[in-house]
């Protein structure tokens, strides 16, 4: 039994099988298309996008490499991806590319809600300018406070103010958007007994009922 296992194992050591990676990114691995109006430009630290709503670049660490396989597809891989920090990284920079390419060509926006008696909200001038290096207009939400809640506009972000209860943010960058749309959320979060708050987009609570004694 002993012999045999041991020529077992002699047999696999020399098996012509080829090796396959245990551990591949699925979302890394993904090729990326790109519309003929955004250009890639990459060099050894990033990633450079140019397109008709501006440009960007996307950090690129050492062990990444970028191709074009075809035209307007764009390629991510890494050096090795048995190593683990390669493999994250290697989902997460191709996100960052399809998010980059996607903000440039097309735009992010999302819908903020205002859910509540009395709560509204609308676009202004903002007195102070763009002294702080915003936009010159603010946000003048109404949300049930005794004051006005005011939040200025930075310049990388497109507000609208369709009806007195929505709001429009936009903008070319999807991790700054959502930023700035929690940001305005945290003035007034949704509540779980009335329902009432700043909703984004689709966001749903769970409206607790209230025992009576």
């Amino acid at each position: 039994m002993i012999l045999r296992s041991q020529l077992g194992q002699a047999l696999r050591c020399f098996s012509s099988t080829p090796r396959v990676l245990a551990h591949v990114s699925h979302i890394g691995r993904e090729p990326i298309k790109f519309p003929e109006n955004v250009t890639l430009t990459p060099s050894p630290t990033a990633l450079s996008i140019t397109g008709p709503l501006g440009s960007t670049s996307v950090p690129l660490q050492p062990y990444m490499k970028i191709e074009f396989p075809e035209q307007n597809v764009v390629a991510v891989a890494v050096e090795d991806a048995e190593i683990k920090v390669q493999r994250q990284m290697w989902g997460t920079t191709r996100t960052l590319i399809s998010n980059a390419i996607t903000g440039i060509s097309e735009g992010f926006s999302v819908p903020l809600y205002l859910v509540g008696v009395g709560y509204r909200v609308a676009l202004e001038e903002d007195p102070r300018g763009t002294a702080d290096g915003n936009t010159g207009k603010r946000l003048n939400m109404k949300l049930g406070y005794s004051h006005s809640v005011y939040v200025p506009i930075p310049p990388h972000i497109k507000a609208e103010v369709p009806s007195a209860t929505k709001i429009i943010l936009s903008c070319t960058d999807k991790h700054l958007l959502g930023l700035f749309a929690a940001k305005v959320r945290s003035y007034r979060k949704p509540e779980p007994y009335k329902g009432k708050g700043i909703f984004i987009g689709n966001e749903q609570i769970r409206i607790k009922s209230v025992k009576k004694k």
